[in-house]
């Protein structure tokens, strides 16, 4: 794992396999704003995936003025961010353990309490602006196929409800036995089942609306753009400046932010081995015919020894309202996919994780799933690159041992969709808040996920959201 993570990452590579949310491209999928790369900006974001876009949007609300330039390698929202399956789901109790562990009682309540607090507020944000991604609050139910990992995981419950009280939201989890689960949940093979709350929605349509929002308060958006380079310009000993050198010439800021996720050791060599990109796939597969036509209630998870798939169903009234979306399967490989971990070539599928997932739904569903549909099974497989971090964490903050104004908030290990909103809360607010509002920040944001020179001597050892809840993963021989 360790050789791997220090394969250089390169850029964005050309011709990406193409997501079942991008099949219709959005209309700003290619605008460049400005023709011309602009010679300078008050801020510089690398990357327009729900990270970047949050960045630019939070910005622009606390300073209309500010000249904001968002550099894109590919089309707008091309990378994990469109690529992803749909879902706004924490888990938080398979990790909850490790993070009391390793972080403490407190850090680990705090996790748990942002990640749900970022799932609300996604939702909330797609609701009040409007946003058309199908955005879906609903109840989620992780299917048990292991006895280790269902009792792990009743302890992990336990534990949150005792340490964060009944009432509390992020703690509150349904347990159900194998017959109650086989009944309730169409899965007659499982042992056991955990319900709570999750979502979905297309976060491809959703970060557009996001970019789209901070387009009208004048961000300018430059696709196609790939950032070469960063350099820093000091004058008197003091740094004045931060270049980014693109294939369209060059542009400077006194801050720039990196939202690049996987491709971050590119531009920072140094997090070489802390940030390892790692090759996701995802399927969209037509209902069988057993199954209701029109969406299932839940969306799931498939829980084995080691590793797990995760699977929406688009919801009622939403286009191909009913179609399953699928992915996972790292498992199925040698290592849990130690050989995906290192690759950053989008546009090509793993034959092995392929016939799996497009084979593992009417196993888990079994007499449930009946017939395949008569148009077929298959509608759209594709792949991605995830960030995988070497504590299993994101890296928020000021970059350690950099001159000022270089910012990050990268590396999600498939988690995203919990994290990213919240984190790009944080980093503006570190960026552009004062010291009571840092402060502040820092009461409700975990201070575990704030990059620091103590989290740059982590190793990498693989994902820990592979591994049962509380079991030693990623990093800490010294995630979810």
């Amino acid at each position: 794992m360790e050789e791997r993570g220090k394969i250089p990452p390169g850029l964005p590579r050309p011709g990406p396999t193409i997501s079942y949310w991008q099949v219709l491209p959005s209309d700003i999928a290619d605008l460049r704003t400005t023709s011309e790369l602009p010679c300078n900006a008050d801020f510089i974001i690398v990357g327009s995936g729900i990270s970047g876009a949050f960045i630019a949007y939070n910005l622009l609300c606390k300073n209309p003025k500010a000249n904001v330039v968002m550099l894109e390698a590919r089309q707008a929202c091309s990378g994990a961010t469109g690529r992803n399956g749909g879902h706004t789901k924490a888990a938080s109790y398979r990790s909850f353990l490790h993070h009391e562990q390793s972080l403490g009682l407190p850090e680990a309540i705090k996790i748990a309490r942002m990640e749900y607090a970022n799932i609300i507020a996604t939702h909330a944000f797609a609701r009040e602006y409007g946003i058309d991604c199908a955005a879906t609050l609903c109840q989620t139910v992780d299917i048990i196929y292991s006895e280790t990992q269902l009792e792990l995981g009743k302890k992990a419950i336990l534990r949150m409800r005792e340490t964060m009280g009944g009432s509390d939201p992020a703690a509150e989890y349904n347990i159900y036995d194998g017959d109650e689960a086989r009944r309730k949940f169409l899965t007659p093979d499982a042992l056991g089942a955990f319900e709570y709350t999750a979502g979905s929605l297309s976060a491809y349509a959703f970060t557009i609306g996001v970019l789209k929002l901070a387009l009208s308060k004048a961000l300018n958006l430059q696709t196609e753009t790939p950032a070469h380079r960063i350099t820093s310009t000091s004058q008197n000993g003091q740094t004045n400046s931060w270049t980014v050198h693109t294939s369209r010439g060059s542009i400077t800021t006194s801050n720039l932010i990196l939202a690049t996720n996987g491709y971050t050791a590119h531009l920072l060599p140094q997090f070489h081995g802390l940030i390892v990109p790692l090759h996701g796939q995802i399927v969209a597969q037509r209902p069988g015919l057993r199954l209701p036509q029109e969406g299932l209630k839940h969306t799931y998870s498939f829980i084995h020894e080691t590793g797990y798939e995760y699977m929406i169903s688009r919801p009622p009234g939403s286009i191909n309202a009913g179609d399953i979306i699928i992915g996972g399967g790292l498992h199925q490989l040698p290592n849990d996919g130690a050989s995906r971990y290192g690759v950053i070539d989008d546009s090509t599928l793993d034959p092995t994780i392929q016939a799996y997932l497009r084979n593992c739904t009417p196993r888990f569903f079994g007499h449930e799933w009946g017939l395949d549909h008569g148009f077929g099974r298959i509608k759209k497989e594709w792949s991605g690159i995830m960030g995988a971090s070497a504590d299993g964490l994101p890296y928020v903050g000021a970059v350690p041992g950099a001159a000022p104004g270089l910012w990050m908030t990268c590396s999600f290990n498939g988690h995203g969709m919990v994290w990213c909103l919240k984190s790009a809360e944080a980093l503006i607010e570190m960026i552009t808040g004062d010291e009571v509002m840092q402060t502040t920040v820092m009461q409700w944001f975990p201070q575990s996920a704030v990059v620091s020179s103590e989290r740059l001597r982590a190793s990498s050892t693989g994902r820990m959201d592979l591994r049962a809840p509380g079991e030693l993963g990623f990093g800490e021989r010294e995630k979810g």
